[in-house]
């Protein structure tokens, strides 16, 4: 993975706080050995391209070193997190695409001045770059709907697609990429102040990669640039922060109810037991994060763990069982669990409910 630091131009100031925790994503970036300082593609204005297309351009088109005409499709999470972020920070979205009326009225009360269209085609008329904040699932039908005219470009917001699924919209003289925000989109102004230090994966030529990096760093985000072919294993990653971390939490909580807690209860108690192994890991490194009964092959606790579950929370044992066998393998990688006592153990896991 390859970071990327803008055009050679300082980028936008962003809201309070966005300089310090971009500048700490960034430095957790270079300590890991990602390149921060590729070599620059060069300033570019987006639209300045050789080749000619057949149609005229009928959208607006912005000046030389200016911020190119933004229209973003799709006024769900995603879309109008970013529609709200960019606006505030001084990068103006002109237009917004949506089918559900509902959403449409929503972004253009969060973001002012923005037209709002039913459909993406009638956006393309009036904006220089593209950005399909639509499910994964559709941004390839989505985009064999559509046609750019020459001096536009395309991006999705996908973490798992690549860049090829807007092939189908491109003409002479357009250009596709991505624009992946590593974030928890589950409520707005949460998640665009989650955005400032986010790291944002970006696909695209240089000349595209350019213009998406500043846009990152606009709001105070740090682009990445993906080695190719890695970006479904990132974003598995991604969904595993996420989506599986929830329901890890959800398993615990219900636990927790077999000890009279309710969810509030859970997250107190255990909420700061899961701070406190993250922050380990971050000081000692994941391996010597783990602790517990799997570290010292301790498998009277491991048996009755597992006949708890079996009695108060069946739901939850593959999970259990599941994390186990990858503890064991961390303990056994340590040195901290021989591998008898690993045999011991998976014999447990192994054990018929």
């Amino acid at each position: 993975m390859r970071a990327w630091r803008g055009p050679d131009e300082d980028p936008r100031p962003a809201a309070d706080g966005a300089g310090l925790r971009g500048a700490d994503t960034a430095a957790a970036i270079r300590d890991a050995g990602i390149d921060l300082d590729p070599e620059p593609p060069g300033r570019h204005r987006h639209g300045d391209l050789e080749h000619e297309h057949a149609h005229a351009h009928p959208h607006l088109r912005s000046e030389p070193d200016q911020i190119p005409v933004t229209g973003i499709v799709g006024a769900g999470a995603v879309g109008t997190a970013l529609g709200v972020a960019l606006t505030r920070a001084g990068w103006p979205i002109h237009a917004v695409a949506s089918r559900d009326p509902e959403r449409r009225e929503r972004f253009r009360r969060a973001v002012e001045g923005t037209r709002a269209f039913a459909e993406a085609t009638a956006l393309i008329e009036e904006v220089e770059l593209i950005v399909l904040a639509v499910p994964d699932d559709a941004v390839a039908p989505l985009a064999a709907t559509l046609r750019m005219y020459s001096g536009q470009a395309m991006v999705h917001t996908s973490g798992a697609l690549g860049a090829e699924a807007l092939t189908p919209a491109m003409a002479a003289g357009t250009q596709v990429g991505a624009f992946h925000p590593l974030v928890a989109f589950a409520d707005t102004e949460r998640a665009v102040e989650a955005l400032r230090g986010a790291t944002v994966a970006i696909e695209g030529d240089d000349q595209l990669a350019a213009l998406l990096a500043r846009m990152a760093e606009t709001i105070g985000a740090v682009p990445v640039r993906l080695a190719p072919g890695s970006k479904a294993a990132y974003h598995a990653a991604a969904v595993l922060a996420a989506g599986g971390f929830v329901a890890l939490l959800d398993a615990i909580a219900e636990l927790g109810r077999v000890a009279g807690l309710d969810e509030r209860g859970s997250l107190a108690i255990y909420g700061p037991l899961v701070e406190q192994t993250l922050g380990n890991a971050r000081a000692l490194g994941i391996p010597r994060a783990l602790t517990g009964p799997i570290t010292r092959g301790d498998r009277g606790t491991l048996d009755a763990h597992l006949a708890a579950l079996r009695a108060h929370a069946p739901r939850v044992l593959p999970l259990y069982r599941a994390a186990a066998i990858r503890e064991i393998e961390l303990a056994v990688a340590r040195g901290t669990l021989t591998p008898a006592a690993a045999t011991d153990l998976r014999s447990s896991l192994a054990s018929e409910d």
